[in-house]
């Protein structure tokens, strides 16, 4: 994966950063965008969640129609997002779907077949230090894993953990509660 697109989130969050105020649809839009071109995914395959201390619980940033569905608790057993925020650590699952997971987000409209589940994702905590902030997820969503195309790679997910700074840059700009 070409260092320029890396290159494009960090200077994106920096105009952001310029900006000083919270990103709007459209900023969000962006960053997800560019983060869905960076690992040839689509749109809706794309998640950043903000920790949010106060609930102990994660919210979604992006996609933003599921930032008002609800949060993920940090010990939720079954969710992939609040196992990385409390282990800190980096994780991929190529056959997502038989793997035992919370499922309720998977079930917001977001304008793809609702028979097109998760079927391959990338996990890694947004740190500042060892501090967690927040969660960066990108997925692959299909009918069957078979449908979902390419497995990820562990140099994808060593891309995905090089993006922490600018991401939690990212949510130092994103308010939630």
């Amino acid at each position: 994966m070409p260092d320029l697109q890396t290159a494009d989130l960090g200077a994106l969050v920096a105009e952001l950063e310029i900006k000083g105020t919270a990103p709007n649809s459209d900023e969000l839009e962006k960053v997800g965008r560019t983060l869905a071109k960076l690992f040839s995914v689509d749109m809706d395959e794309v998640a950043i969640l903000k920790l949010v201390p106060k609930f102990k619980a994660l919210k979604f940033v992006i996609p933003e129609k599921l930032s008002p569905v609800g949060t993920i608790p940090l010990t939720s057993t079954t969710a992939l997002a609040a196992r990385t925020a409390r282990e800190r650590k980096p994780e991929l699952v190529n056959n997502f779907s038989t793997a035992r997971h919370a499922n309720v987000f998977e079930a917001v409209p977001l304008g793809r077949d609702p028979s097109e589940l998760i079927q391959k994702i990338m996990s890694a905590p947004i740190l500042d230090g060892t501090r967690v902030h927040g969660v960066v997820q990108i997925s692959r969503k299909a009918r069957s894993v078979a449908l979902a195309g390419a497995d990820f790679t562990q140099k994808e997910l060593r891309t995905l953990v090089s993006l922490s700074a600018p991401l939690d840059r990212f949510l130092k700009l994103c308010p939630v509660e």
